[in-house]
């Protein structure tokens, strides 16, 4: 008996001094985290390779590398890279034996294409040269050539010919650029009059051979408004070979200058592998993230309509290949209830999984490729998934999936995902050690129903050495968007535990307009932008504040920014609840918008 008290007495002890070692979370916790990228798993689902990146204050001193892990957790994760630049756009030939991915090394002027042999060993091989840079490699199905993507100058055909406009530029005794469409700039770079181009680059003999231009002279891209997905690595073509590797479908639109009045959309075009002009292959709405299933006869694309709405969630739609005339698609999933984002076709072709937003949580679904009905997999309970990807296993009808989770409390890592449960286990753990330092608790959630008869979800964060006893102020923290979601994830921008180090209770609602509650709720916030969702934030802090006795209500302050500015501008002329109010980057005059907005009209 005196053992076992002994042994009690000796496990609270151990979990006291435990909670007493736990620090405030700092600045150094989340922005010194390590920050793990998109898995690139193997076709025959045996491997997982995927970036690792580990910031620094300093500049210059950031390391950024390429990792492996087995899919079934034999091994821990191995670094197979170790260089001063880092990597992206990991993609695994077909015998899942190569990886090709784009990297800047030390003799290289700009970004260039490698292959690294995994299965011989030694190290990646350079096997472009082009000046403007290369990205988004691509293998062709039989592994002797690779896709990729260049930003290159207007009118120039050839590499001697990208290389003189480059020069040209450089030697310029100005730096003044002069603008006469939309857009100009996207958040805190300003764009230039360079366009995004296809090449391929063949990897059998003669040695040497330089990468062919898909797009070069063609109608398509000599367009004032033709242009890829605008990101911050420039524009994204979302391309992917044709099965029998004679062609590339991609995604581009040719109404790019209509940015400022109009709706941008993409179509999903077709281009000979050896180049030529374009097919264009579908219409009117914006289509993206093309991808053909395992057996070639079917291809996938994303799917969002263009109307009146300012939102629209996204479909996965499908056509039988080769696509015979203006057929409409079918869809497959999406639309009412969720907005599809990543997806991959199961190895037998008969299913699709996808990742949607759904309440607070980025969750794991499953639908036919007929089309019909969607599920769940699994019931997430928390935290969320992004970057999933599926591959078969080494019988080919085994599915395989791979992805990140990362909740509130936990930063991102890479892990492998049940496809027929949902449950996952973790394959990396860069960032486990930091975060059971950290004095924080996984987000609180709630529902309520608001005065418009919406029921609206929040997250509430609690603040570091909690006690339910005490009264702590209230932190009202409003997303930007206004189409988007507060997630249970690691945030790195508006981390809530972060934000709350200081002794607050933070309260984040999803108010009307919010993404992952279905379309018509997003839409709900049309012709009533400001009043509607700043009502759903107020009655959300009434209701925290009658469940939670732990919270002053006498003391409420509320900030957001961007769109989250605009309604914290908003609640500064219409309630005096608040002690203070932080609007960030938010607006303050509507008539200033359209010139001002980084995004095209609303």
């Amino acid at each position: 008996m005196r053992q076992r008290i002994s042994l009690v007495f000796g496990l609270v002890m151990c979990s006291t001094l435990s909670a007493q070692q736990r620090h405030t979370i700092t600045h150094e916790d989340v922005f010194l985290s390590k920050r793990v990228s998109a898995p690139a798993i193997s076709p025959d689902g045996r491997w997982v390779v995927f970036s690792v990146t580990e910031p620094s204050y300093t500049e210059g001193e950031q390391v950024s590398d390429l990792w492996l892990v087995p899919l079934d957790r034999s091994a821990e994760p191995r670094r197979l890279t170790n260089t001063k630049s880092g990597e992206s756009g990991v993609d695994w030939s077909r015998d899942s034996r190569r990886i090709a991915f784009s990297a800047r090394r030390e003799a290289d002027d700009v970004a260039q294409i490698y292959v690294l042999d995994l299965s011989a060993g030694g190290d990646a091989q350079r096997v472009t040269t082009i000046s403007t840079g290369a990205s988004n490699p691509l293998w062709r199905p039989d592994g002797k050539a690779i896709l990729f993507s260049s930003m290159v100058y207007p009118g120039a055909a050839t590499d001697s010919a990208n290389r003189a406009a480059a020069a040209e530029r450089r030697t310029r005794k100005y730096n003044a650029r002069v603008y006469d469409a939309s857009p100009i700039r996207l958040w805190d770079r300003w764009l230039d009059d360079r366009r995004p181009s296809l090449f391929v680059q063949v990897l059998e003999p003669p040695p040497g051979a330089q990468a062919k231009s898909l797009l070069a002279g063609t109608q398509l891209a000599a367009g004032a408004g033709f242009g890829g997905q605008l990101g911050n690595s420039g524009d994204d073509l979302s391309a992917t070979w044709t099965p029998d590797g004679s062609g590339v479908v991609f995604a581009a639109t040719t109404n790019r200058t209509a940015w400022a009045h109009a709706d941008v959309v993409q179509a999903l075009w077709l281009v000979p592998a050896g180049g030529g002009e374009p097919q264009r292959l579908t219409e009117g709405a914006d289509y993206g993230s093309p991808e053909f299933s395992p057996d070639g006869k079917t291809l996938y694309a994303g799917m969002t309509p263009s109307n009146d709405k300012t939102f629209n969630n996204r479909r996965l739609v499908s056509w039988a290949w080769p696509l015979a005339g203006n057929r409409a698609p079918q869809t497959v999933a999406g639309g009412v209830n969720h907005s599809v984002g990543s997806f991959s076709i199961a190895p037998d072709g008969r299913a699709v999984l996808f990742l949607a937003e759904d309440a607070g949580h980025q969750r794991l679904f499953r639908a036919s490729s007929a089309g019909g009905g969607e599920r769940e997999i699994g019931t997430m309970t928390s935290g969320t998934f992004s970057a999933m990807q599926v591959a078969t296993g080494a019988t080919g009808k085994t599915v395989n999936v791979a992805g990140v989770w990362e909740s509130a409390t936990n930063p991102p890592e890479i892990v492998r995902i049940d496809p027929a449960t949902g449950r996952w286990t973790t394959l990396t753990k860069f960032n486990a050690d930091r975060a059971a330092r950290i004095d924080w608790q996984p987000l609180r959630e709630f529902w309520f129903t608001a005065k418009s008869g919406k029921r609206i979800h929040s997250f509430v964060a609690l603040p570091p050495a909690f006690d339910s006893t005490r009264r702590y102020p209230l932190f009202v923290l409003i997303h930007g968007g206004a189409a988007n979601m507060w997630t249970d994830n690691f945030g790195l921008r508006w981390n809530p535990h972060l934000l709350g180090a200081a002794g607050y209770v933070v309260l984040m609602s999803d108010y009307r307009g919010s993404t992952g509650y279905g379309e018509q709720f997003s839409q709900d916030i049309q012709f009533d932008p400001l009043e509607g969702p700043a009502n759903d934030i107020n009655e959300a802090a009434d209701s925290a504040i009658a469940r939670f006795r732990f919270i002053d209500a006498g003391k409420q302050v509320a900030g957001g920014a961007s769109y989250g500015g605009h309604l914290t501008n908003w609640l500064a002329v219409t309630t005096t609840r608040y002690r203070a109010l932080v609007s960030h980057a938010g607006l303050w005059d509507l008539e200033t918008q359209w010139a001002t907005s980084d995004f095209n009209y609303d």
